[in-house]
């Protein structure tokens, strides 16, 4: 049987050893019953993967010995990098769409606070709640055998969403667009080697948004007659542009 993997942060790897406790010491050593003298993969956030053996095994935590390690990120793809700009919404659907996303491969996820959006993040919440996304990402990733682990940062707003996006290819659903779909933007272009998509929050974009996302590059695309809830837009594009350009 091949060694279990692991997903991991590369600040825990230090003078050839790796040390953790809470979540992974639990899943490696009580729910998989892991030991001393087991071999282990552990992948890093930057696609970086390390083979070791587990070295001593305490009461709260868990030392693995590096024996080898290997630049091993999803670079086999043809899709080009998908980044998700969403605009924050209601609930734990943002949950759903960082969970999907990464099993659908999306490179990274920008979210903002959209002018419509009804959840609200404080300042001081900032980075619990970047703490947070980042542990389901990580996790999606593992589950879904992801050697990298998509990164998720947060802007308070679209225009600063808008402003820091540097992709090949910009685009933002809207369904108030009448005559470009996403369909005919896709089938018109060679493929890119990098897109950015900005999906609105549950009540859609507010007009002085999309006008924002326009004058940083972002092409107003819709996708036909059909309107999609924001926690499904995401995993449709993802699909579609995995299907078009990527290994669906």
């Amino acid at each position: 049987m091949s060694a279990r993997r692991f997903m991991i942060n590369s600040r825990t790897i230090r003078d050839g050893y790796a040390s953790f406790d809470g979540d992974i010491y639990n899943h490696m050593i009580r729910v998989l019953r892991l030991g001393t003298g087991d071999t282990v993969q552990l992948a890093d956030e930057k696609g970086v993967v390390y083979f070791g053996i587990i070295n001593q095994v305490a009461k709260e935590w868990v030392a693995v010995k590096i024996t080898t390690s290997s630049l091993a990120t999803d670079n086999d793809s043809t899709a080009p990098r998908i980044t998700i700009c969403q605009a924050l919404p209601k609930g734990d659907k943002i949950d759903l769409i960082l969970q999907k996303g990464t099993e659908l491969g999306a490179h990274d996820f920008l979210l903002f606070g959209g002018r419509r959006s009804v959840a609200k993040i404080r300042e001081d919440q900032q980075v619990s709640k970047l703490e947070r996304w980042g542990r389901i990402t990580s996790e999606a990733a593992r589950q879904s055998g992801r050697l990298d682990i998509p990164s998720v940062t947060w802007k308070s707003s679209a225009v600063e969403a808008a402003n820091d996006a540097g992709q090949e290819l910009r685009l933002i659903l809207w369904e108030g667009e009448r005559e470009n779909t996403l369909k005919d933007t896709l089938s018109s272009i060679d493929k890119p080697s990098s897109v950015i998509v900005a999906i609105g929050p549950e009540g859609g974009f507010d007009p002085l948004e999309v006008r924002h996302f326009s004058q940083f590059g972002f092409q107003p695309v819709s996708l036909g007659s059909r309107i999609l809830r924001t926690e499904t837009a995401s995993i449709a594009i993802l699909s579609i542009m995995q299907y078009i350009w990527g290994e669906m």
